[in-house]
């Protein structure tokens, strides 16, 4: 008998997550310089690490040969004091996706359930049937959450609920009302997961205070991560804010030692650095309305976004891609969750944002 039949049908019937294509890689398969490879599929800062970040890690160094803090002492102080929440509150995590794998297992298994909607992030259904449990995908409502349905869709077996605000990978967004009605709905028994990878990227009009309802809803979970405005996500270094009941419980699932050391003096760095968070918002935000244009202007459907990337439509989409593939340029294929019509692309540095257009101009007209 085959040593893998052995393990259970629905860890064999996972497919695996497909990340972006790595640069190096493309270099290999096209012979292309890696210099000129502009790389706009994993919704990473163009700017790269903050200057503060980058000294505090190089400081790092020379402790290498110990493990670093079990307890990420540092860095809790430093969320504690900027977010207004008791240490006991917080858990970190080898980035954001740590933080949605604890929740899954400490709350699923097999005959419970969690929602998630279409076309929401991969991790959700990835974490929910690697415990056996049963995934409810909801119709998603112009491409976004649909709560009202979500909210219908809770059986007596669900146990979580898994919401990205704004949304990968369609950039899509919910109101802070919404959500905090949803929440106000929601079964207590029912653990609600707000993934706010993307939050910092929101305009100044559309924030809401998260955080504040951690202290009447004791079944919310925030996740958030150092990957994306702060840079970092070589490192991977995240962070969830919960009710401490519910982080006692996901720290006995959490792996030791599961943030390395120079992810954690790079976080506590990055979080006090306010000035490159401000410029990477600002890049980003123009960025975004010139993606946003340059697509329309070539007649393509977009997707309004929040966050720092855009998703749009085309035809050919399979040979689009690879035509910009043998140009240097990198996006996302979204065939995996089921918009096989489109493509994302992240916001780059203006001249990254360029060399895409271009190259999306010749795809389109070859």
């Amino acid at each position: 008998m085959d040593l893998c039949e052995q393990s259970p049908s629905y860890i064999r019937a996972i497919a695996p997550y497909q990340p972006g294509k790595p640069i190096s890689e493309l270099a290999r398969e096209m012979g292309l310089d890696e210099r000129k490879i502009v790389k706009l599929a994993s919704n990473e800062n163009p700017l790269g690490v903050s200057p503060r970040a980058r000294a505090a890690i190089k400081k790092e160094l020379a402790g290498l040969g110990r493990y670093p803090d079990g307890n990420a002492f540092d860095l809790k102080a430093a969320l504690s004091r900027r977010h207004g929440v008791p240490e006991e509150c917080i858990v970190v995590g080898n980035g954001s996706n740590d933080l949605l794998e604890m929740v899954a297992g400490a709350f699923l298994a097999p005959g419970r359930a969690a929602v998630y909607s279409q076309h929401a992030f991969a991790v959700y259904p990835l974490a929910t049937q690697a415990r056996g449990a049963r995934g409810i995908v909801v119709p998603a409502k112009d491409y976004g959450h649909d709560l009202a349905a979500m909210l219908a869709a809770i059986t007596p077996e669900t146990r979580v609920v898994f919401i990205a605000n704004p949304n990968n990978p369609t950039g899509t967004f919910v109101q802070g009302r919404e959500l905090e009605d949803f929440l106000a709905r929601a079964p207590r028994n029912v653990t609600v997961v707000v993934d706010e990878a993307y939050t910092d990227y929101l305009p100044p009009e559309l924030r809401y205070d998260s955080v504040a309802w951690l202290k009447r809803f004791p079944n919310f979970v925030l996740t958030r991560t150092f990957s994306k405005v702060y840079g970092l996500a070589g490192l991977r270094v995240g962070f969830g804010l919960m009710h401490p009941g519910v982080a006692e419980l996901l720290n006995r699932v959490r792996q030791p030692f599961n943030v390395n050391s120079l992810a954690l003096a790079g976080a506590v760095a990055a979080l006090e650095d306010r000035k490159f968070v401000a410029k990477s918002h600002k890049m980003n935000r123009l960025g975004l309305v010139r993606l946003e244009r340059a697509l329309r202007t070539l007649g393509l459907e977009t997707i309004p976004s929040c966050a720092n990337f855009v998703t749009f439509r085309v035809s050919r989409t399979r040979t689009v891609y690879e035509k910009l593939l043998r140009q240097g340029v990198i996006v996302r294929p979204l065939a995996g969750y089921d918009m096989p019509d489109h493509l994302r692309v992240t916001v780059g540095t203006p001249k990254e944002n360029e060399k895409f257009l271009k190259a999306l101009a010749k795809a389109l007209d070859d």
